[in-house]
This record gives structure tokens, C-alpha cells and sequence, in this order.
């Protein structure tokens, strides 16, 4: 870029952001906050003009920090070098896109920094299309919503460590807090290792989700509670190891009633303030493509995540919502639900959440473990819990006692065998058996509980029944197998008929 392009150093700002929808504004807005220079740019102008007014609006003193630009190349030659821009944009071909924008304006030793939800490979492409040009490609895992960002996200970056060094200043300020004043980001590894944690984190989001929505059904079902009961159980569960940003919520969202709401022209629905909120919204949910993302990578890595993928299926299965009002008239379950004891009834499901709940992170780590030795990015679990404690969608009080597992030992094979999860699954036992046995037998349906609980028998179990998976692989396919009776890595073939050769 020529030297008479570049505006006055005095002028020159620590941080660009573009894209300046909803996310990129909050987040554009925190980083003035906390003291820092700011050049924003979007695709739109008109979006650049909303969010100087934002800024004006809402920073007070701070306002002068953040600059709006709308031709590419001033925004550029606004900001100090190495140049430090971060993108909000839609991911994958956006992405790709809005990087050969400002290929032509950058310099070597730039930094790129895409804080979309990416695929983790695309990150990794970009990465390796990038370095021979002298420009670093940080890509970043952004969590927290709306919310976070303007007030403190989860902000897990992969990428040149070298590149994180330059931005580690402004991150650490900008990220949430935990109580004890640590923020919540850190270096994670190389390309893509930002985005392979941020979609796990997802994958568990959805496993959370799912089993606190199992957890309702079962209450209200079974024992009959109103919102208003619920809404007291979620909140006292919020007292205790349950204690997250999404038991509170659900607690909350128990207690709306139907005011309030607006449609998607942003006008007001006339609701009934006589009914609650929940039981009038329609029981059919999308996703974002986040657990997706998660379940396929634990088939390439082969680890099992049956929490995470059992909640992703129970999402399709709800959004076939024609489908299931039909079949309810024609497919019949049992009769009369049984009668329970409430206040046994309501330990038991606090125990059994509880316990799935392990599993599910347990099974998340897991396969980030995998991921990191596959691509050689370092990622410390410990480090992973740690950052998910403030300002991430699945923030809970749970992530301190995972954040000390792994520091007890850094090499932990499952969160299951660390002494004091196994001392809290162990005595959880009875009660999780109670609940997925309670459902079967009043057809309330519970795959991920149901799930978790089996995942936690078949690893505990030393002889399971792949000896006949095994031996049926070898029937038809001669596939081989091994012998309990000689060396690991020896591998037969029986001639099972005088068919076979």
C-alpha cells in the first residue's frame, strides 16, 4: 500500500472490525469500552452510520474511540500496523470473499481474524492460503451471543501464536470475567483449533439443552407440576451443582407469561397474559448446523458422543411436526402413568441431569483430545473448561470442578475416572436408573438421559458383545479378529462352514 494512502499515525486505530450486524456491533461497542481505538466497516454503509450513533448513544467519553469507514480501503488505511482486522460475517464462501477485499490493501505481518461460526477445515485452508502472502489468519470461536459480546464474550482463538500475541491485549480485556477476575480466553493451538472448540462447545450446548428439556417433560408429565413449580425447581437447581446460565433461563422462561412478543416485522403480538409463554410456542426447533458439525467430527475421530448426537436427533425429530400429529393417532404407548413419590421423584431427576450431564462433557473433551493429537494444536482441556466458565451459552459453576479435574492431571482419559466425577456419577446411580426406567415405562421419550446412562455402562463394563460383532464381520466379510488368549495384534480367521475358504 503506498505510504501517502496511510492516515496520520495519530489517527491510526489499535482495531478493525468488519461486519456490523448485530454481533459486530456489540462487540465493536465492547471493544471501545474497554479503552481501545476502534475502525468499523460493513459491506452496507448504512449499518456503519447505526452503529457510530450506537457509540455516541452508549459509550459517552468513550465515543470518540470508535470510527466509521465505508470505502474498503480507508478503513484499511485507518488502522495502525500491523493491521489487527477481525471479521463478523456469514460463514463459508462470505468468508472467502471478504478476505480477497482486503488482500489487495494489506501488507506483511497483517492479521486477519474471522470470528464467524466456521468448519474448522476452512479455517485450516485459509490459514495455509494466506501464509505464503506474510498474512496471519486467526480464527476465532466467538460465544456468548448478543449479549456476550457487547458485555464480555468466550472468545476461543486458533491460529500463528505469534498472531495471538499481538491481540492478546485487546482479547483478554474484551472477554468475560469469572469470578476470579480471569478472562475467559486464551490461546488454543494452530488454524482451526478456535473453531474445532467453539463447535464442540456447541455440540455440548445442544447435549445441555436436550437434557434439561427431558428433565421437564418428566416433571411435568410425570408429577404433574405447573409452570410456576417448575419454575421454582429450576431456579433451586440453580442454588447447587446445577448452577448454569441455562438452568437460570429455563427457570425464567417457566415464569413468562404470553406478553411481550413480537412477530417478525417487529411489531407487538397481542398475547393472553393469562398463559404461559411456553406452552404456547410451537414444539419444533431448526439448528444452526453447529451440532452437526460436532456429531461428524466424532465419526471421523471416532469418538463416541451419543449425548450430543441423541439431542441432535431429537431436533429432526421435532421438526417433523405434521409427521408426529399424525402418528400420535395411530401409534398407542402405555396406558396410565405410574404413580411416584414427588419429592423422590424430583431428587432423582436433579441426580440424573446431573449425571448425564458429566457424560455429555466428558464425551465433548474426548473428542477435542482426539482432534488436537490428529492436528498437533496442543489444546489444553483444562484451558477449554476454563474459558467456558463466563460468558459462553453453557457458563455454569460445573466448569470450575472440570477446569481442577484437569489440572489434577492434565492427561486425564475421561472426566469419568477423575476421582471426584466418579464419586458424583457413582452415587448418582440410582437415581439416573429410576429415570430412564420411569420413562420407559410412561413412553416419555429420553434419548440423550437414556444415552448418557448407556455410555456410562459400556465403559464400565470390561466384556461387552463385539466379540459377536466381530465374529459376524469375519463370517461374512473375513475381516478377522483377535483372541483374549493371545497378544493384542495377532488376528485369525475361522473357517466358520465348509462353505468358506
Amino acid at each position: 500500500m503506498a505510504e501517502e494512502e496511510v492516515a496520520p499515525a495519530a489517527a491510526q486505530s489499535e482495531f478493525g472490525l468488519y461486519g456490523l450486524a448485530v454481533m459486530g456491533q456489540n462487540l465493536a461497542l465492547n471493544i471501545a469500552e474497554k479503552g481501545f481505538s476502534i475502525s468499523v466497516c460493513n459491506r452496507s454503509p448504512a449499518k456503519v452510520d447505526t452503529c457510530v450513533t450506537r457509540a455516541e448513544q452508549e459509550l459517552g467519553d468513550d465515543a470518540g474511540l470508535l470510527r466509521g469507514f465505508k470505502p474498503i480501503e480507508e478503513f484499511v488505511a485507518s488502522l495502525a500496523k500491523p493491521r489487527r482486522i477481525m471479521f463478523l460475517v456469514k460463514a463459508g464462501p462470505a468468508v472467502d470473499e471478504t478476505i480477497e477485499k482486503f488482500l489487495p490493501f494489506l501488507e506483511e505481518g497483517d492479521i486477519l481474524i474471522d470470528g464467524g461460526n466456521e468448519w474448522f477445515e476452512n479455517s485450516r485452508r485459509r490459514a495455509e492460503y494466506l501464509e505464503p502472502k506474510g498474512i496471519k489468519y486467526l480464527a476465532v470461536g466467538v460465544s456468548g451471543g448478543e449479549e456476550g459480546a457487547r458485555n464480555g464474550p468466550s472468545l476461543m482463538p486458533g491460529g500463528p501464536k505469534d498472531a495471538w500475541d499481538v491481540v492478546e491485549p485487546i482479547f483478554k480485556k474484551v472477554a468475560a470475567k469469572h469470578t476470579d477476575g480471569s478472562p475467559c480466553t486464551t490461546y488454543l493451538g494452530g488454524a482451526g483449533a478456535g473453531n474445532y472448540v467453539k463447535m464442540v462447545h456447541n455440540g455440548i450446548e445442544y447435549g445441555d439443552m436436550q437434557l434439561i428439556s427431558e428433565s421437564y417433560d418428566i416433571l411435568k408429565t410425570v408429577a404433574g407440576m405447573s409452570n410456576d413449580e417448575l419454575a421454582e425447581t429450576f431456579s433451586k437447581w440453580n442454588e447447587g451443582n446445577l448452577d448454569s446460565f441455562l438452568i437460570e433461563i429455563t427457570s425464567l422462561i417457566f415464569a413468562k407469561k404470553d406478553t411481550d412478543v413480537y412477530d417478525a416485522n417487529g411489531n407487538l403480538n397481542a398475547g393472553d397474559d393469562a398463559k404461559y409463554l411456553v406452552d404456547m410456542i410451537l414444539d419444533c426447533t431448526g439448528n444452526k448446523g453447529t451440532g452437526k458439525m460436532t456429531v461428524k467430527e466424532a465419526c471421523e475421530q471416532s469418538v463416541a458422543c451419543p449425548t450430543i448426537a441423541s439431542a441432535l436427533d431429537a431436533r429432526f425429530i421435532s421438526f417433523q411436526k405434521e409427521d408426529r400429529e399424525y402418528m400420535s393417532k395411530k401409534l398407542t404407548g402405555p396406558g396410565e402413568v405410574p404413580q411416584v413419590d414427588r419429592d423422590q421423584l424430583l431428587k432423582d431427576v436433579e441426580d440424573a441431569l446431573y449425571a448425564s450431564k458429566i457424560c455429555s462433557y466428558a464425551q465433548g473433551m474426548n473428542l477435542i483430545k482426539e482432534a488436537s493429537k490428529k492436528y498437533d494444536w496442543g489444546v489444553s482441556l483444562g484451558d477449554c473448561a476454563r474459558i467456558w466458565r463466563g460468558g459462553c451459552i453453557i457458563r455454569a459453576k460445573f466448569l470450575d470442578l472440570i477446569t481442577q479435574a484437569y489440572e489434577r492431571d492434565p492427561d486425564l482419559p475421561s472426566l469419568l475416572v477423575d476421582p471426584f466425577f466418579m464419586d458424583e456419577i457413582n452415587s448418582r446411580q440410582s437415581s439416573w436408573r429410576r429415570v430412564v426406567a420411569l420413562c420407559v415405562a410412561t413412553g416419555i421419550a429420553c434419548p440423550s438421559m437414556s444415552s448418557s446412562l448407556a455410555y456410562f455402562d459400556a465403559y464400565r463394563r470390561p466384556r461387552q458383545t463385539a466379540n459377536l460383532l466381530q465374529a459376524q464381520r469375519d463370517f461374512f466379510g473375513s475381516h478377522t479378529f483377535e483372541r483374549i488368549d493371545k497378544p493384542r495384534g495377532e488376528w485369525f480367521h475361522c473357517k466358520w462352514t465348509n462353505k468358506h475358504a
